[in-house]
């Protein structure tokens, strides 16, 4: 038998000028016999970690029953609908968020332990010393044009004291790619769209970077041609995944375009920055997207993204909660505050409900991006009144490519790590690790 059949490679691109453009996973990169026996095998997993801070109304977090048959808590409400593809995990903690003998400092320690699993260092000066985090590690084995993309809703110094002596550095960031570097979030919209699809800074002259911002040409008009022609190249099912692809990149870089335009002004006054949604449901959704985007590509497959940083004061007056984030959260037990509290959180559910509705809408392989992710949605405090490390609020979603199993609400015994859940997904990502930070060992029951 003869096998006729049209083969891209997998790492293909489009040039333009000053542009590269990756392409998404299409049926042409797949050798044929392989795309008849088993497509699915060719999708990478990707792992992406989604980051709140602050801490949770713990009682309007933490679902009812065990098992299958748990009922949803009112904060999780708004991913009822994805609620066979979820995990709730309770009883998981982060030991080494805890002082340990070095007194405040409780948010610094929830954002820097959080996906290390150590205790860092407290200091404000250079001398910064934490770990490395599950998302470095996994990315480390990663053959992408991005190692990782990190990702952020709120800019902050790095250096400095930020919290009762704990360094900037620790607040801030939730990646780290050594115990010495953090990997500091970004948090422009048009930064990330120039990283992934835009000019590249060592290759492109200063002329040619001025006249592409001065005229603001589209990078799909600057390889319009070589898609047109790569569109009659290939099947049906690839032109409409390259249709969405392409359609989905336009609209992003649109959504970006807009907001630079935006004269509308926060409050209290400051001008929009460029390139950053006034409205915070618009600039979170927006990076959501970006994120998809970079995994549709295959630009990278491991994503960090804080949606605030620890100790964040952003106001969220649309939710009608206009009072800084963090002050409420200390909220003894004040019945106004612990409303405000689950507010926020519910309305952080509610946009990480967009996220995952557009990664299960998002073609990949022979099935979606939800179908071929690890997606974890949690933060580095419980109760943040008391500064609870112990019961971090955190959800699984995703399948994981056929290794995860939702559903469910599972309660763990206490006192197990979060490092341990890390040690199961770097092992899925094909990256094994006999220990990591506090890990004691796999995390069980993700499966089954």
């Amino acid at each position: 038998m003869i096998v006729m059949k049209k083969q891209l490679s997998r790492r293909s691109i489009l040039r333009g000028f000053g542009t590269t453009l990756a392409l998404p996973l299409l049926d042409a990169m797949v050798p044929a016999f392989g795309a008849t026996t088993n497509p699915a095998s060719t999708a990478p997993t990707r792992l992406a970690f989604t980051y709140i801070p602050n801490g949770v109304n713990y009682a309007h977090w933490r679902p009812v029953g065990e098992g299958s048959s748990y009922q949803l808590s009112r904060i999780l409400k708004p991913l009822e609908k994805h609620r066979e593809d979820m995990l709730v995990l309770t009883g998981l903690d982060i030991h080494n968020g805890n002082a340990l003998g070095d007194g405040g400092g409780d948010h610094a320690r929830a954002g820097a332990s959080y996906l290390t699993g150590v205790h860092c260092k407290k200091t404000i000066g250079a001398d910064i010393h934490g770990g490395v985090s599950a998302d470095q590690i996994a990315a480390e084995g990663q053959k992408t044009r991005l190692k990782s993309l990190e990702l952020g809703c709120e800019d902050s110094r790095t250096v400095g004291n930020c919290d009762s002596g704990f360094s900037c550095a620790y607040t801030n960031s939730i990646s780290w790619r050594n115990p010495t570097m953090p990997m500091p979030p970004e948090t422009n919209p048009r930064v990330v769209f120039e990283r992934l699809f835009g000019t590249d800074n060592l290759k492109v002259d200063a002329a040619t970077k001025a006249r592409r911002n001065l005229l603001r040409t589209s990078i799909l008009d600057v390889v319009g041609e070589r898609s047109r022609q790569l569109m009659g190249e290939v099947g049906p099912a690839d032109r409409r995944k390259l249709d969405e692809y392409l359609t989905g990149v336009r609209e992003v870089e649109r959504r970006i375009q807009m907001s630079e335009t935006d004269q509308r002004k926060f409050v209290p006054g400051m001008e929009s920055p460029a390139g950053v949604p006034v409205e915070f449901a618009e600039y979170a959704t927006l990076m959501f997207d970006l994120q998809i985007l970079a995994f549709q590509a295959d630009l990278t497959r491991v994503s960090t993204f804080m949606i605030g940083r620890e100790g964040s004061v952003r106001t969220y007056g649309e939710i009608g909660v206009p009072d800084p984030h963090h002050p409420i959260t200390h909220h003894q037990n004040r019945a106004d505050f612990l409303e405000k509290v689950a507010k926020i959180n519910e309305f952080h559910v509610q946009l990480y409900a967009y996220y995952i509705e557009k990664m299960k809408a998002t073609q990949d392989g022979d099935g979606s991006l939800f179908d071929h992710s690890m997606l974890v949605y949690g933060g580095g405090l419980c109760d943040p009144n008391r500064h609870q490390h112990e019961n971090v609020p955190t959800v699984l979603m995703g399948k994981g490519n056929g290794k995860l199993k939702g559903g469910r609400h599972v309660v763990y015994p206490e006192g197990t790590p979060l490092t341990n859940l890390y040690v199961s997904l770097l092992d899925h990502m094909g990256v094994p690790a006999e220990r990591f930070g506090d890990s004691t060992g796999k995390l069980g029951y993700l499966s089954v």
